[in-house]
């Protein structure tokens, strides 16, 4: 172990307990996997070049430890991590962000240190962040963070930091996150509890606890848990995730369900001054956006100018909260707010237009998913607006994306539970947003020349989502990258011509067309060798791994027409002409259907893939991977020509 530094370091105490925690499952706690004090290194970790259960990381978490005490209503939490430094692509973990709450009864972090640890001609050196260079960020009027970045970053580097978070809410338990992008070769939490029936814990882990262990504190129900994993892997995206967040491994804490309900949930964001309180209030020239809906014949008409009135009018700041940061009245002067802000907004106006609508509160994706039988408002982060049509058909109306229409389910709530609040009558309900099918044609017409080259058009036609899809690259890359991004799929590829039809129009399909040139390979001799893959979006199989731990989530119900019509080259004829072809995945998830025919020199390729179930779980992976293996091979099938 290298000397403790000779200045004074501030130890980490209650680090120590982790060594003394009891009933280890069936494992000793190896030296290797045991925490150390602020300060206090083995060399070894120092000299380590490695993670040695998974090679290529750039950096590792050696450990991550806190524990959490809660003491009448004060809960507090002291933590401490080091993370070491294997190569240079791994320095953009020298930058920290500690985000806490600003309005939850004055979260705080305190007590902070931090430092780089090198080990240089075998001398262990310290370099304390300069505490000048620690800086508090707001990020909007609920949230900030503690941000600042470690000096002397090298490979080898070892970074290790100690807080303390501190709340005066004796309800706003830490959850803790064992996984992160690094894998972690140790991660504890103890969580110490005065009552038992107070919290609910939610345990999320994969791989076996290495420690899982209940300490009696006293004689009323008070209890500390400890929970442990080692050799933690890295978290890695998977295609067609569902809930990305839902895989981190993680130990929840939420208030105990007997006494904390949907129901309680839904009182409270109606009373709440930041989201029921924000509802009926006067917004300036309203008056006048009033008048002109009341004016027209239909609810549709009705629902169609307020939706758009609110989407062109405010913008969105990109931040996702179930409430309002600033309230709708200043969000409304300033033509920006956050997506609850300018939703309920819109609901407003409907209900002032007697346009009777509801709210939905939910969970974006990229932020956990709703369990109707695990009452939890630390997730939920938009309201919506909702509108019953009849019996059978709905809306979902969120005006914070440009993209969006009042009659097509906006794609990234497809398939959410949502928490449903009648403001009116003051019920609430659970509510799955139905999945919405899409629809997207392509049209290819080519003619190949003798000397390899294809020239023609291709008319894209997006309908319902997939419009979104496509209008939303477009305005965010320019045309000119638009059109490097779709060459770039296909070397060869150059597009001469672009236009884009009913991009105004949100109730039409968004049409693409443009002319093409593409190098297809060079004749061989005899033969040339066609591809007929084109534009199809169908370039590269997304599932190629043996296994997976997540639902697989296609987003929508979806059917892709793909049509293709070329004409042979002068002085050739076809030799081989894929056959056609129909293809099931068991239970009919997926159909796939090849055809293929020829005539007066013009060879007609046509795909057409339909998606008859949006979500499959992770059990059904082999089937998904077998099937996609097959329709790649069968969608890459090459044409050959032949010299006559």
């Amino acid at each position: 172990m290298g000397s403790k530094p000779s200045r004074l370091k501030k130890l980490f105490p209650l680090l120590i307990l982790v060594l003394l925690a009891g009933c280890v499952n069936a494992q000793q706690v190896t030296p290797t996997q045991t925490t150390k004090p602020y300060g206090i290194i083995d060399t070894a970790d120092l000299k380590m070049t490695s993670c040695d259960f998974e090679k290529d990381a750039n950096a590792m978490v050696l450990f991550d430890y806190a524990v959490v005490t809660h003491t009448g209503y004060t809960i507090k939490m002291q933590r401490h991590k080091r993370i070491k430094i294997f190569n240079n692509n791994a320095k953009d973990v020298a930058n920290i962000r500690i985000e806490f709450q600003r309005s939850t009864n004055d979260e705080m972090i305190t007590d902070l240190e931090a430092e780089t640890i090198n080990l240089n001609n075998n001398t262990i050196e310290y370099t304390d962040v300069d505490k000048k260079l620690i800086y508090t960020e707001f990020t909007d009027n609920n949230t900030k963070a503690i941000v600042f970045t470690f000096a002397n970053i090298k490979p080898g580097s070892v970074l290790e930091f100690v807080y303390t978070w501190t709340t005066a809410d004796p309800h706003n338990y830490p959850d803790w996150t064992f996984q992160s992008s690094i894998p972690c070769r140790y991660s504890e939490f103890d969580a110490g509890f005065p009552i038992a029936p107070i919290f609910s814990v939610y345990r999320k882990v994969l791989q076996p606890l290495f420690r899982d262990s209940t300490v009696k504190l006293d004689d009323k129900g008070a209890e500390k848990h400890m929970w442990a994993l080692a050799k933690v892997p890295s978290f890695k995206s998977e295609p067609f995730m569902d809930y990305p967040e839902d895989y981190l491994q993680q130990i929840l804490i939420t208030r105990n369900a007997k006494y904390f309900t949907w129901a309680f949930i839904s009182g409270s964001i109606l009373a709440d001054e930041n989201v029921g309180q924000q509802l009926n209030k006067n917004l300036d020239n309203e008056a006048k956006i009033i008048a002109k809906a009341k004016t027209l014949k239909t609810t549709d008409e009705k629902i169609s100018y307020l939706f758009d009135t609110v989407k062109n009018t405010m913008k969105w700041n990109k931040q996702d909260h179930a409430f309002a940061d600033e309230g709708v009245k200043k969000a409304w002067d300033k033509k920006t707010g956050n997506s609850t802000e300018i939703n309920l907004i819109l609901f407003d106006l409907l209900k002032k237009a007697n346009v009777n609508s509801s709210l939905l509160v939910l969970c974006t994706r990229d932020h956990g998913k709703i369990d109707p039988q695990y009452p939890n408002v630390s997730h939920l982060n938009r309201v919506v607006v909702y509108y019953p049509v009849d019996s059978a058909k709905y809306y979902v109306l969120d005006a914070s994306n440009p993209y969006n229409n009042y009659n097509s389910i906006p794609p990234d709530l497809i398939g959410l539970n949502a928490l449903f609040i009648d403001p009116s009558s003051k019920k609430f309900s659970m509510k799955l947003i139905k999945n919405e099918a899409a629809r997207e044609v392509i049209l290819v017409n080519g003619s190949i020349g003798a000397d390899g080259k294809l020239q023609g058009n291709t008319e894209i036609s997006g309908l319902a989502n997939n419009r979104e899809k496509y209008l939303r690259q477009y305005n965010e890359q320019g045309k000119t990258k638009y059109i490097e991004q779709l060459q770039d799929k296909f070397k060869g590829l150059k597009i001469t011509a672009l236009t884009l039809d009913n991009l105004a129009i949100d109730t039409l399909p968004l049409v693409q067309t443009f002319e093409f040139q593409y190098n297809l390979t060079a004749p061989d001799g005899n033969y040339m060798y066609f591809n007929p893959n084109l534009f199809s979006g169908f370039d590269k199989n997304p599932f190629l791994n043996e296994t997976r731990i997540s639902t697989i989530d296609f987003g929508r119900l979806n059917t892709y027409l793909i049509n293709g019509h070329y004409k042979i080259p002068p002085g050739y004829k076809i030799d081989v002409l894929p056959k056609p072809v129909m293809m099931r995945m068991p239970g009919n998830g997926i159909t796939f259907r090849r055809f293929t025919a020829q005539q007066d020199g013009l060879m007609v390729i046509n795909y057409t893939i339909i998606y008859n179930r949006s979500l499959f779980t992770k059990e059904e992976y082999t089937a998904i991977r077998d099937f996609y293996k097959k329709m790649y091979e069968l969608l890459n099938e090459q044409i050959v020509l032949k010299k006559q």
